[in-house]
C-alpha cells in the first residue's frame, strides 16, 4: 500500500528542517575510513587490546582481517531484566570464534532501576543516567578496536543512553540483543489494587510488599508496558534488532538462539562483512517517524517523547512534540496494555505481538516499509513471527492474520481508537504531554481548582488531613530538569487513582515526569517552561481555576493577566539529601528543557576532516605509542 500523505508530509517537514543537521552528522561518519581500526593501531595500541584474549583470538585480532564484535553490557544482578546478560558475553564469544571472527567486551554502562527508586532521593539521577550511559558507550568504543557493536541493555535510560553513544560512532554497524520479559506473575489489576488500597490506609506494607514480589519474581524485564518494554518495541520498528527478539522469556532455547544470531548478523552487517550496514546510516528521519507511530499505536511510554527527541538529535535530526502530536493523530490504537488494560508483554506477544503490529501499520501506509534495517532488504521483513527448531535453529513465519485476544491487540479496521496514545496540550502555562490511552473519553477533560504541591509525598498527607477539595487538580512544580533532574512521579498515581475511582475529578499538571507503568488519570506532563526557568507554574496558587482538556489540546490557567503579573514566583525549594545529588550540578545548570530532549550533553557534529586524515595516517611506531 502507499504511504499515508499525513506520513510522507510530517517525514517530508523532519527531513527538511533537518537537512542542514543530518548532512554534517553523514559527514562526520563518512570520515572514518571503513577498514578496520585496528589497523591504524601501533604496535604498541594493539598489543594492549588483545593482551588479555586466548591464543586463538590474539592471532585472529593480531591480523585485522576478520571482525572483532564489541560487547557494551548494562549487565548487573540486582536488576531483573539485566540479570540475564551475565552469560551473553561468553555466549556471543564462543559463537564468534566458531564463525571465525572475535569479541570482548568493550565496557559497561551503568544500569539504575526506577522501580527501585521512585519516590526516593536517588530519582533525581535517573533521567541524567541516559547521558552518563551514552558517555560511557563512546568510552567503551573509543579503543578502536571493533568492526561491529553489540549491546546488552533494556530498561529505562539504559536503551536511548546506549544508543545515542553508539550513534557517535554511527560508523560502526549496531545490533541491539534483548533479555526478554519475565514470566507473567500476579497480574497488574490485582497489584494496582492492592497499591490504591495502601495509599489509602486499607492495606498494610506487608500485604503490599507481599503483592510486588508476586509481581517482580524473576528473572527479566518487568511484564507490565513501561519504558523498559516501550524501549524494546521503538528498536523492533527502528529495525535494531532481529525480528520479533523483543518479548522471548530468559533462560529459553529461544532466547539463546536469538542471541547467537544476533552475534552472527553482527558479524555479516561489520566493516569486514559482506553487508556492512553502519548505524548512523540506518536511523534516518524514516525510522524515527517509524518508532514515534509504533510509540502512539501501542500506547507507549510517555518518557520516549524526551529520550526519542534525544535520540534523533544524536542522529542529525530534529523533531519536536508537535511532530508526535500530528503522528498521533492518524495513528491507530491497536494495543491495550496495562497501564492501558488488561494484558501484559506475555499476553501481547501470545496475541500475535510486534510482527502482527508492524504488519498492519504496514498494509495500512503508517509506516515507512523502505526504511533500512539490521536484518533484511527492509522493515516488512520484520513483520513476522519467530520460530526455532530442534537444532536451535531459527525461522522467521508470517505475522497471524488477525490477533488471538483481542482485549490485548487489534487490527487497524478495528482498532481501540482511531487516534494514538499521546495528545500535546498548552496554553498559558506552557506546552505538555497527555497520555490518553488508558482514560475514558469523560476522564479527559477536568476545570476545578488548583492544589500545590512542591513534593510528590504532600499530597498524601493533605489527604490524610481532609484538606483536599472534591475536585482538583494537583499541581506538582518544580520536578523539571533544571530543578532537580526531573524525577518520576509514581507516588502521586496509587492515591489519584483511589480517589477517582471514589468518583472524584482529579487531574495532573506537571513539570516532571511520569512512570512509563501510569497513565491511569489525566496528567499533563513534560510542562515546558518548567517552573525553574521561569514558566508561569511557578505563579499558580492554591484555588486557581485551571482547564486541561485534552480532547481540544487546552491547558490553560484561569487567572487574570494583571493578578499574574503582581504575583512573585514561588521560590524553589531547597533538595533534601544530597545521595549524589551534587555530582550532577553542572548537569543540571545547562540541561536542554524537555521538548528538546533534556539533553545534558552536546550532540551537534563537527567537522571531524582533520580527525579522518589522522586516523589514515601510518601508524605510530610501537616505541612511541605506549598507553
Amino acid at each position: 500500500m502507499s504511504i499515508h500523505p499525513r506520513l510522507h508530509a510530517i517525514t517530508e517537514r523532519i527531513r527538511l528542517r533537518s537537512a542542514p543537521l543530518r548532512a554534517r552528522y553523514l559527514a562526520a561518519i563518512a570520515a572514518v575510513p571503513r577498514d578496520p581500526a585496528r589497523r591504524h593501531l601501533s604496535c604498541g595500541n594493539l598489543a594492549h587490546g588483545f593482551a588479555a584474549s586466548d591464543a586463538e583470538a590474539k592471532a585472529r585480532l593480531r591480523s585485522t582481517a576478520v571482525p572483532n564484535l564489541g560487547i557494551v553490557t548494562a549487565y548487573n544482578d540486582m536488576l531483573s531484566a539485566h540479570q540475564p546478560f551475565e552469560g551473553y558475553p561468553a555466549l556471543i564469544r564462543a559463537t564468534a570464534l566458531a564463525a571465525g571472527a572475535t569479541a570482548q567486551v568493550a565496557g559497561g554502562v551503568p544500569a539504575m532501576c526506577d522501580g527501585i527508586t521512585q519516590g526516593q532521593a536517588g530519582m533525581e539521577l535517573s533521567l541524567f543516567s541516559r547521558d552518563v550511559i551514552a558517555q560511557a558507550t563512546a568510552i567503551a568504543l573509543s579503543h578502536a578496536m571493533f568492526d561491529s557493536s553489540v549491546y546488552l541493555g533494556v530498561c529505562d535510560k539504559i536503551v536511548p543512553g546506549m544508543l545515542i553513544g553508539a550513534l557517535s560512532f554511527g560508523h560502526l554497524p549496531a545490533i541491539f540483543v534483548p533479555a526478554g520479559p519475565m514470566p507473567s506473575g500476579i497480574s497488574n489489576q490485582a497489584k494496582a489494587k492492592v497499591r490504591e488500597r495502601y495509599a489509602a490506609g486499607q492495606a498494610t506494607r506487608d500485604e503490599l510488599l507481599q503483592a510486588e514480589a508476586e509481581s517482580y519474581h524473576a528473572p527479566g524485564t518487568c511484564t507490565f508496558y513501561g519504558t523498559a518494554n516501550s524501549n524494546q518495541l521503538l528498536l523492533e520498528a527502528m529495525g535494531l534488532m532481529l525480528p520479533g527478539a523483543a518479548f522471548v522469556n530468559p533462560g529459553t532455547p529461544l532466547r539463546e538462539a536469538l542471541t547467537r544470531a544476533a552475534t552472527l548478523r553482527a558479524i555479516e552487517i561489520s566493516t569486514l562483512g559482506h553487508d556492512y550496514r553502519p548505524l548512523g546510516e540506518l536511523v534516518d528521519e524514516r525510522a524515527i517517524v517509524n518508532a514515534l507511530v509504533v510509540l502512539l499505536a501501542t500506547g507507549g511510554s510517555t518518557n520516549h517523547s524526551i529520550h526519542w527527541v534525544a535520540v534523533a538529535r544524536a542522529a542529525g535530526i530534529s523533531i519536536d512534540w508537535t511532530d508526535i502530536h500530528e503522528l498521533s493523530a492518524i495513528t491507530p490504537l491497536l494495543v491495550r496494555m496495562y497501564p492501558n488494560g488488561d494484558g501484559d508483554v506475555n499476553r501481547f506477544e501470545d496475541a500475535g505481538g510486534i510482527g502482527l503490529v508492524l504488519r498492519e501499520l504496514l498494509d495500512a501506509g503508517l509506516l515507512h516499509a523502505d526504511a533500512r534495517t539490521v536484518f533484511g532488504a527492509s522493515l516488512r521483513e520484520h513483520a513476522r513471527k519467530l520460530r526455532v527448531d530442534a537444532g536451535g535453529r531459527l525461522h522467521w513465519v508470517d505475522a497471524p492474520a488477525s490477533s488471538s485476544d483481542r482485549d490485548v491487540l487489534r487490527g487497524v479496521q478495528d482498532a481501540f481508537e482511531p487516534h494514538g496514545g499521546l495528545r500535546l496540550v498548552q496554553g498559558n502555562l506552557g506546552r505538555a504531554l497527555v497520555k490518553i490511552a488508558a482514560l475514558k473519553p469523560e476522564q479527559r477533560r477536568i476545570r476545578a481548582p488548583a492544589v500545590v504541591l512542591h513534593d510528590q509525598h504532600t499530597l498524601a498527607r493533605r489527604h490524610a488531613a481532609g484538606e483536599l477539595p472534591s475536585d482538583f487538580v494537583a499541581v506538582l512544580r518544580f520536578q523539571g530538569p533544571h530543578a532537580n533532574g526531573m524525577p518520576e512521579l509514581h507516588s502521586l498515581t496509587p492515591l489519584l487513582g483511589h480517589l477517582q475511582n471514589r468518583g472524584r475529578h482529579v487531574a495532573l499538571v506537571t513539570d516532571g515526569r511520569l512512570s512509563g507503568a501510569s497513565g491511569k488519570t489525566l496528567s499533563a506532563i513534560h510542562l515546558t517552561p518548567e517552573a525553574a526557568r521561569g514558566g508561569l507554574l511557578a505563579k499558580v496558587q492554591d484555588g486557581d481555576l485551571i482547564t486541561l482538556d485534552a480532547e481540544t489540546g487546552v491547558l490553560a490557567l484561569e487567572v487574570d493577566a494583571a493578578t499574574l503579573a503582581a504575583r512573585m514566583p514561588a521560590p524553589m525549594p531547597r533538595s533534601g539529601c544530597d545521595v549524589g545529588r551534587r555530582l550532577f550540578g553542572h548537569t543540571r545548570a545547562q540541561v536542554l528543557d524537555a521538548e528538546h530532549g533534556a539533553l545534558s550533553i552536546s550532540l551537534d557534529p563537527e567537522d571531524c576532516s582533520e580527525a579522518a586524515d589522522a586516523l589514515r595516517a601510518p601508524p605510530a611506531s610501537a616505541a612511541g605509542a605506549h598507553a
